[in-house]
């Protein structure tokens, strides 16, 4: 296991030298931010992190995320290109050290929150998701917090009409073609391709979602059984579930997690939840079952503590600033450690 950091780039007001201050991160995840999607990133740009995070005395062995065309979610005729593109990505990764690249496949919406500034009794804010007040949202007409800025109107009503009748089976299938084309230069480069689950894991706007509970990722690895065909295991987005036992499935596909985003949330009614501190004990995921499990089950991929609170009067990006969350990485590096000890002991 390695511990590492979300890290934006250089416009990122947490610096390096903060992150490399975080006692056990060893490496940070990051980007290329200026790219449009579809296109290769360019090594330049690829060689100028890894040579400032090397500079901080950090690894950059893991993206999150190089993202994926629409063209290629929807199947049509150009997603050839885009995919093309997609395997030069994986290519310049591995030439300056990746091993692991983290995608998601979700149609048009990346994660979905309906507040990004929930407060909580003790003055700390965090992420929230409140079913009924999406629901009343006209996703043509959107004013989504955190995402709003993504597609014009005009853009995000026409890509909508795209999607319109694509079924689960279709995008599942369109999925299964994706990963068929790029385990190629996997194997050949040694990158590890490490699908993010649905956020949350259900459908949004009639929109199909297929990567939300443990069928889907049996049937996902029955299709593609490469074994650089992974899991990003977020326990936010699955754990947004009542449906999903995140300490089985950490156990089951132990091997196949390639990375591990490790928070927490606390549901409030039945699909409802706000997120939360790190700790087990401050929501309803088993983050220390979950982490057992996770060793005890071989997996040897990176770990990042994900969303946080923002803490202190700290007025950084929704989720991620920098203090809640180094504390959730110092909490995690401690179970690791007394798990990986007792473990060893036996």
């Amino acid at each position: 296991m390695k511990m590492t950091f979300r890290w934006y780039g250089e416009k990122d007001s947490i610096s390096l030298s903060d992150i490399k201050q975080i006692q056990g991160v060893s490496g940070v995840v990051t980007a290329v931010y200026d790219t449009p999607v579809g296109e290769a990133w360019s090594l330049d740009s690829l060689q100028k992190y890894r040579d400032m995070t090397s500079a901080a005395g950090l690894e950059m062995e893991v993206i999150e995320s190089v993202p994926v065309h629409e063209d290629i979610k929807l199947g049509k005729p150009s997603r050839a290109k885009y995919i093309e593109a997609y395997k030069q990505n994986i290519r310049n990764c591995a030439a300056v050290g990746v091993k692991c690249i983290c995608y998601n496949f979700m149609p048009v919406f990346d994660w979905v929150r309906t507040d990004l500034h929930f407060r909580h009794p003790d003055g700390a804010e965090s992420l929230a998701y409140d079913h009924s007040a999406l629901a009343a949202l006209d996703p043509e007409d959107l004013h989504l917090p955190g995402w709003d800025e993504s597609y014009s109107p005009a853009e995000l009503g026409a890509l909508l009409k795209e999607y319109k009748g694509m079924s689960h089976e279709k995008l599942f299938e369109n999925l299964v073609f994706f990963l068929k084309e790029i385990m190629p230069v996997c194997d050949e480069t040694g990158v590890d391709m490490a699908i993010h689950p649905d956020d949350p894991p259900w459908d949004i706007f009639g929109l199909p979602r297929i990567i939300c509970k443990e069928e889907d990722y049996d049937r996902l690895f029955a299709a593609v059984p490469d074994p650089h065909n992974g899991i990003t295991f977020c326990t936010g987005s699955l754990g947004a579930s009542r449906e999903n036992d995140l300490v089985k499935m950490a156990a089951k596909y132990a091997r196949r997690i390639h990375f591990a985003h490790l928070r927490q949330l606390k549901y409030e009614g039945e699909i409802d939840f706000y997120e939360n501190g790190h700790q087990t004990a401050s929501g309803d995921v088993d983050i220390f079952g979950i982490v057992r499990a996770l060793v005890r089950g071989g997996c040897k991929g990176y770990v990042r503590p994900d969303h946080g609170r923002n803490v202190w009067g700290e007025q950084g990006k929704p989720g991620y600033g920098l203090f809640d969350r180094a504390m959730g990485a110092c909490y995690l590096t401690g179970l690791f450690e007394a798990v990986e000890k007792e473990e060893g002991e036996k």
